[in-house]
């Protein structure tokens, strides 16, 4: 089990991490950030609505499970957000740098924390 702090540390390691944070979807309010990259609140306030807009849709086409992940490829980076199974309304968000980043292997990790992550 990993607090916040911790968490964020983990994302950190992997290679071509530029910034993390736990956000409350909900609200679009950081918990808890490291890093950069992008203006990290700024993008845990838009990554909320693409969550909610994604998870209405859902609803609307009455598609069953929750989400596992959204990537998000930009030229030079990649953008991953992943909402927490346990902790409703949270979602782990990472921004990697394209060139130096494995998707698979930060996948994994963003997994892993999230299975980890206490609040």
């Amino acid at each position: 089990m990993s607090n916040i702090n911790e968490s964020l540390q983990e994302l950190m390691s992997l290679d071509g991490a530029m910034g993390g944070c736990i956000v409350d979807y909900m609200s679009g309010m950081v918990l808890g950030m490291t890093g950069g990259g992008v203006d990290l609140e700024l993008a845990a306030a838009g990554n909320s609505q693409v969550v909610k807009a994604k998870v209405a849709t859902m609803k609307s086409l009455d598609i069953k499970g929750e989400i596992d992940d959204i990537l998000i490829t930009l030229e030079s980076q990649l953008h991953i957000i992943r909402p927490a199974a346990k902790h409703e309304d949270l979602f782990i968000y990472l921004v990697l740098d394209k060139s130096k980043a494995n998707l698979a292997l930060a996948r994994r990790k963003v997994q892993s924390v999230e299975k980890n992550l206490e609040i």
